[in-house]
Order: C-alpha cells, then sequence, then structure tokens
C-alpha cells in the first residue's frame, strides 16, 4: 500500500516520503479501515510518540497521521461492536503507524460509526479537533452555562470548534488570534474578538476558562485573568503557569466513541461546523505539507476519491 512515512526527525516535514509499506494485519480487538479519508497536524513532528515506541526504542519509519474515516475491511480476533464494511472515523494510537496510508490497523475501541450522511472528509477532521476541544472544555475545564470562555486560536481548527462548543453550552466567548482572523472567528460564534498582535489581552478582564492552545508569553499573561475558581486549560504540554486562585489543567486528547458520536451529531443536525483548511490527495499531500503557506483549519488528505 502507499503510506507517507518519515525516519528523519531533524528534517521536518521535507524528510515525509511518499512509499510502498506492507498492509497491516488486524491484531487482537484491533480492525483494518480502508482509509478514505485523514487529517494531519504539523505538530505531530515534535511528539516523542512519533519517532520511538513506549520503552523509547526508534521505530521508524513511522507512518505519519492519527486521524481517520474510512469502511473496516477486516476485523482481530475478539474485535466486538463494529463489522466489515462499516463506516467509521476516529483516533489511532499515538504509538503506532497511522493514518497517512490507504490502510490502518486500529484498536477497536478508539473508534465510532460514521453515518452515511457525513463525507469521509468531514469525518477525518473532526477526532483531535473535536475531542480536545470537548475534552478540554467539558471534562477538564467543566464549563457551565453562564461562564466566559477565553478561547485562544479561534479562527482554527482546535478554536473553532471550542468557540462553538462552548456557545452552544451557554457559554459568553471570547476569541484571539491574529487581525485577519477577526471574521472568520465571529463567523464561528465568538461573542468578540482579541487582535493578539494589537489589542491588549488584559482588557479582556475577567474569564471563567481559559483554552490555550498557543502557550509562551500568551498563556502566562491569561492565567492573570482567570477569576476565583476558574480553570487554564491548556492542549500544549506541561506548564508551571497557575492562576492565582484558579487550577492549570494540561491534558493529552483520548480516543472516546461516545464523544465523538457526540460531536458528529452536531455536525449532521447543523450545531458544528468543521474547520478544513485544505483538502489533498495522498499522491500530492508530501508537497501541500512542505507548503510555506500559512493554512487556517485542519489539513484534510483524501485517500481514496
Amino acid at each position: 500500500m502507499k503510506a507517507i512515512v518519515v525516519t528523519d526527525q531533524a528534517a521536518g516535514t521535507a524528510g515525509m516520503k511518499l512509499v510502498e509499506q506492507p498492509r497491516p494485519q488486524a491484531a487482537i480487538n484491533d480492525v483494518v479501515v480502508e482509509v478514505h479519508a485523514a487529517g494531519f497536524v504539523n505538530t505531530e513532528l515534535d511528539w516523542p510518540s512519533t519517532w520511538t515506541d513506549r520503552t523509547f526504542r526508534d521505530r521508524t519509519p513511522s507512518i505519519l497521521g492519527h486521524e481517520l474515516a474510512g469502511v473496516i475491511t477486516a476485523l482481530g480476533y475478539g474485535t466486538t461492536g463494529l463489522s466489515i464494511g462499516q463506516r467509521v472515523f476516529g483516533l489511532t494510537d499515538w504509538y503506532r503507524d497511522g493514518t497517512l496510508a490507504e490502510y490502518v490497523a486500529v484498536e477497536a475501541r478508539n473508534l465510532a460509526p460514521l453515518p452515511g450522511d457525513v463525507d469521509f472528509t468531514v469525518g477525518a477532521s473532526l477526532p483531535i479537533s473535536g475531542l480536545t476541544a470537548w475534552q478540554g472544555l467539558f471534562q477538564h475545564g467543566r464549563l457551565q452555562a453562564g461562564q466566559s470562555v477565553l478561547a485562544h486560536g479561534a479562527a482554527g481548527a482546535v478554536g473553532s470548534i471550542v468557540t462553538q462548543l462552548a456557545r452552544e453550552a451557554g457559554a459568553y466567548v471570547i476569541g484571539t488570534g491574529r487581525a485577519a482572523d477577526r471574521q472568520k472567528a465571529l463567523d464561528f460564534g465568538a461573542n468578540e474578538f482579541v487582535d493578539l498582535g494589537n489589542d491588549r489581552l488584559e482588557d479582556v478582564g475577567g474569564v471563567d476558562l481559559v483554552f490555550d492552545v498557543i502557550g509562551g508569553d500568551i498563556q502566562k499573561r491569561s492565567a492573570a485573568l482567570i477569576r476565583a475558581g476558574g480553570t487554564l486549560v491548556t492542549a500544549v504540554g506541561p506548564t508551571d503557569i497557575r492562576p492565582a486562585d484558579g487550577l492549570t489543567v494540561d491534558f493529552v486528547v483520548e480516543a472516546d466513541r461516545a464523544q465523538l458520536s457526540e460531536i458528529v451529531q452536531r455536525v449532521r443536525d447543523g450545531r458544528l461546523r468543521t474547520n478544513i483548511g485544505k483538502v489533498s490527495s495522498l499522491d500530492d499531500a508530501v508537497a501541500i505539507l512542505n507548503s510555506t503557506e500559512r493554512r487556517a483549519g485542519k489539513t484534510a488528505i483524501r485517500v481514496l476519491p
């Protein structure tokens, strides 16, 4: 099968290659999925799990990508709840070969049914962004109606879903980003927008929850805005920053079938819009992912037409 692999961490996206790889087999509790579409996050090249296994041994060449939508072609021993020919979408294990390939082996528990009226490309754009937003807001941030949320990167793949889910939950959302992102963030439902290049972040005043996808100085300044009992939720790694009278939670997104089903239902009934910035074929993906052009939203790879 065709797959995009990396072998050299120092090479970055320039080290990506489209090659022929053996088709995966289904282990116990696995399924094999014929990939119709996949999503890719550039930061994946910085993740230790891309390069080593759980015992820190080199595991290259690694097949990139962890989001997928496709059709099940094989079931491993003991697999229940899914069937051959079923449309599915989901999130693969960080330490296993990924989804920028024609086929992938996935633990069945990491997948959810993809309704027939949801396009494969849309399905592949949802797992990381949707689950990150859902878990950050509701599991870790414990968002309640009437609270206020500062959503960084509100025009991006994660931030746009944070904005929509928070608004649906009854929160007041202040989106942030570059000046060029203002209208897009407002279109996704932000009540107001802060241009991080020109506006004073501190003028926002107090908020109940900060959803951070930036880190660094912006994260530090955001912590000072959190009201007593509030939470700074970050998806960009461990931090020493803590609000004076609140909590900081850093987390790594996890696959969750029930949450995926909640998210895709919102797409079906129009409560949630995806944010796909670029769609490419698998054959063209290496060139697209090496482009220096700024891409708002998720890069989706169409593996099958």
